[in-house]
C-alpha cells in the first residue's frame, strides 16, 4: 500500500506541475497577446544635401565642382547569418572595398557604417545592390534582448557630406582659391578660404537643404506619395569667369618655361580687355594643387597679383609723363638737359643707364632717363603728386572681385615735400604699386583716358538656368582723350626704337620696361624686379598686358627687356593662335634685338 501510496503523490506532483507550466504559457500568451508589440517607426525623414556651385571658365569648362560623399550603414543582426557571406561578397564587388574590411566591421552587433566617403556612383550602385539583398531575403526580422521584434532592415545609404574638386588640379590657382573643411548638423560641408572661392563664398554656398518626410518601405526609403511632406533644395549659384581655360594653359606654360630659364622667384602674367576691365588672364609661374596643398605651397597659396606690392620702377615714368601732360606743364617737344648721364640733387647723386647731353621730354620716357624724369617732374606740387598718383589708381583698392587685395603705399604730401623723395618716385622708387594697380592704369593710355575696374567674373548663373551679371562701376575719366593718345604713341615710339623685341608682326604694340632693385632690410639687394606693361591691339581689340618676373638675380639676365619683353610678345603670339587678335597687314614690324632699360 505504502508503494502505491507513493507512486499517486509523484502522479499527482508532476499532474500540479504541468498545470503550473501550463497556466505560465497561457499567462505569457495573454500578456503578449493584450500588449502591443514595440515595432520600429514606420516613417522616416530622408535629407537631400545641397550642394555648393561650380566654377567654370568663359569657353565652357567646370574648373571647380562639389559633389555628395555618402555613407552606408547596416544593422548587422539584421543580416541572415547563413547569409552573410553573400552580403559581404556582393557589398565589396558594389562598393569596391575589400572583403576583410567588411568582414571586420560585421562582426560588431548593431548599426553599423561600412564607409562614409562614397561617392555618388558607387551610392546609387549600392541602393541597387540593397534591392538585390531584399529579393534574396539576406535581411530578417529579429527579436532583441527586451523581446520585442525588430523589422528587417536593408543597407541605409545616406549623404555623410560634400567633397570639392578641382578638376585641372593646378591650373588657374591661386586665382581660383581653395576651401576648407566644416562640420554642420553632422554633414561635412565646405567654405571658401582664398581666390574667387573667397570672394564668391556667399554665392557659391548651398541654401537650403531639401527633406522628405513619410511612411518608408524596408530599405527605409521614403515613399514618395501624397502624404509626404517635402522641403526643396537649394544648391549654391555658379559662377563663370572672364578667363578661358585655353588660353590661361597655354600662358601658364610659357610662364613655367621662363621661370626655370631666367631663375627667377616668380613670374606674374595679366591680360585685360582696355576698355572693359575684363580679365581674360591672370597667371603665374607659382601654383599648387588645392585638393593637396603641401608644406612647400604655403608661400604660393597668395594671389600676388593683387596681395603683393612692389616698387614698380620705370614702369611708373608714363604715368608720371601723362600727369605733366594733362596739366600743361611740360610738351613732348620740350628739350631736357640730361648731364651725360650724371646728375647730383643735394648729397645724391642719379645716374642713367644709357647717358644722354640731352632729349626731348618724349625721348626722356622712351630712353628712359631717370635725370629727365627728376628735371621734367621737379615742379610738381607735392599734394598735386600725391592726388595725381591715387587719380591714377595708386595707393587704392582696384575694386576686382578678388579678396585680400592691398593698396600699395603712395607717399603722404608732406613726405612728398622732401625734393629728393619726390624725385625718386618719378622713376619708381619711394612708392608701392601691386601689380593689378599697375595693369589698371597702362590700360587708361589705350582706351581714350579711362580709370577701369578689372574683373575676373562674367555671370553668375542660379541653379533653374538664370543668369545674373554683377554690378560694374562706369570708368572714370582720368586724363583727356589728347593726353592718353600722346603717351598712347610714346609707348609705341618705346617699342620701335627700344624694346623693339616686343612687337610682333601685324600688331600694334607699346609699353615700358621697369628694372628695379629689391630693398632688403633697409638696402637695396643685389635682386630686381624686371618688369613690362603695355597694349596689344588690332583693327578690333585693345588688350592691356603685364609681366613680372620678380628677383632676378645680378648674374643673369634681369633687366626688363630680357625677362618681361619677350614673355610679352610669346603672350601676344599665343593669342593670336587663340583667336584674341588678328594680324594687320599695315602694322610696324621690327627684328632687331631689344636693347637693355
Amino acid at each position: 500500500m505504502a508503494y502505491y501510496a507513493k507512486k499517486t503523490g509523484v502522479i499527482i506532483s508532476v499532474f500540479f506541475l504541468i498545470v503550473l507550466c501550463f497556466v505560465i504559457f497561457l499567462s505569457i500568451v495573454y500578456v503578449k497577446m493584450v500588449t502591443p508589440r514595440k515595432l520600429p517607426t514606420m516613417t522616416a525623414t530622408k535629407s537631400d544635401t545641397s550642394v555648393r556651385g561650380s566654377l567654370y571658365t568663359s569657353d565652357g569648362f567646370e574648373v571647380a565642382y562639389s559633389d555628395k560623399l555618402y555613407k552606408a550603414s547596416v544593422n548587422t543582426q539584421s543580416i541572415d547569418p547563413d547569409k552573410k557571406e553573400l552580403f559581404i561578397t556582393l557589398f565589396s564587388i558594389y562598393s569596391g572595398i575589400p572583403k576583410d574590411e567588411i568582414s571586420k566591421k560585421l562582426s560588431q552587433k548593431g548599426y553599423v557604417v561600412l564607409s562614409y566617403t562614397l561617392n555618388s556612383a558607387v551610392a546609387t550602385n549600392l541602393k541597387n545592390l540593397n534591392l538585390i539583398l531584399i529579393r534574396y531575403d539576406v535581411f530578417r526580422e529579429y527579436e532583441d534582448k527586451r523581446g520585442r521584434v525588430i523589422q528587417k532592415m536593408g543597407l541605409s545609404i545616406e549623404v555623410s557630406g560634400n567633397n570639392r574638386n578641382y578638376v585641372y588640379k593646378n591650373i588657374l590657382e591661386p586665382l581660383i582659391g581653395y576651401t576648407r573643411k566644416f562640420e554642420n548638423q553632422n554633414i561635412t560641408r565646405v567654405d571658401g578660404v582664398k581666390g574667387v572661392e573667397k570672394y564668391y563664398n556667399d554665392i557659391l554656398s548651398p541654401k537650403q537643404d531639401g527633406n522628405i518626410t513619410g511612411k518608408r518601405d524596408v530599405g527605409f526609403n521614403v515613399i514618395a506619395n501624397k502624404s509626404a511632406q517635402i522641403q526643396n533644395r537649394q544648391d549654391g549659384f555658379d559662377v563663370t569667369l572672364s578667363i578661358p581655360l585655353s588660353l590661361q594653359r597655354k600662358i601658364e606654360f610659357e610662364l613655367d618655361e621662363a621661370k626655370k630659364r631666367y631663375k627667377v622667384r616668380e613670374i606674374i602674367a595679366g591680360v585685360m580687355d582696355s576698355k572693359t576691365g575684363r580679365i581674360i588672364t591672370l597667371a603665374t609661374s607659382n601654383r599648387f594643387d588645392p585638393k593637396n596643398i603641401q608644406r612647400k605651397d604655403y608661400p604660393h597659396l597668395n594671389l600676388n597679383a593683387i596681395e603683393y606690392s612692389y616698387e614698380p620702377g620705370s614702369t611708373i615714368k608714363p604715368i608720371i609723363y601723362a600727369i605733366l601732360l594733362q596739366k600743361g606743364m611740360v610738351s613732348p617737344d620740350d628739350i631736357i638737359e640730361l648731364d651725360n648721364g650724371y646728375y647730383k640733387l643735394k648729397s645724391y647723386t642719379i645716374r642713367d643707364t644709357h647717358p644722354l647731353k640731352s632729349a626731348s621730354v618724349q625721348d626722356v620716357i622712351v630712353r628712359s632717363s631717370n635725370i629727365g624724369m627728376v628735371k621734367i617732374s621737379k615742379d610738381l606740387k607735392p599734394n598735386e603728386y600725391h592726388i595725381a598718383l591715387h587719380a591714377f589708381g595708386f595707393g587704392e583698392l582696384s575694386g576686382i572681385d578678388l579678396p585680400y587685395e592691398k593698396t600699395g603705399l603712395v607717399p603722404s604730401p608732406k613726405t612728398f615735400n622732401n625734393e629728393v623723395y619726390r624725385a625718386s618716385v618719378s622713376y619708381g622708387y619711394g612708392m608701392r604699386a601691386t601689380f593689378m594697380q599697375l595693369l589698371r592704369s597702362y590700360a587708361i593710355f589705350s582706351n581714350g583716358g579711362y580709370l577701369i575696374t578689372p574683373r575676373v567674373s562674367e555671370y553668375v548663373t542660379s541653379p533653374s538656368g538664370e543668369k545674373y551679371v554683377p554690378k560694374r562701376l562706369e570708368p572714370i575719366a582720368i586724363i583727356s582723350p589728347q593726353t592718353a593718345q600722346q603717351v598712347y604713341h610714346t609707348l609705341i615710339e618705346v617699342v620701335q626704337k627700344v624694346i623693339k623685341i616686343a612687337q610682333v608682326e601685324g600688331i600694334i604694340t607699346g609699353g615700358k620696361t621697369g628694372t628695379a632693385k629689391i630693398a632688403l632690410n633697409g638696402r637695396y639687394d643685389s635682386k630686381y624686379n624686371g618688369s613690362f606693361f603695355g597694349f596689344a591691339q588690332d583693327e578690333s581689340n585693345a588688350y592691356t598686358i603685364g609681366v613680372v618676373a620678380f628677383e632676378s638675380d645680378i648674374k643673369d639676365d634681369y633687366y626688363g627687356a630680357r625677362t618681361a619683353a619677350p614673355i610679352f610678345r610669346r603672350i601676344v603670339e599665343i593669342m593670336i593662335e587663340e583667336g584674341y587678335l588678328k594680324r594687320i597687314e599695315s602694322a610696324p614690324v621690327q627684328s632687331d634685338e631689344a636693347q637693355a632699360m
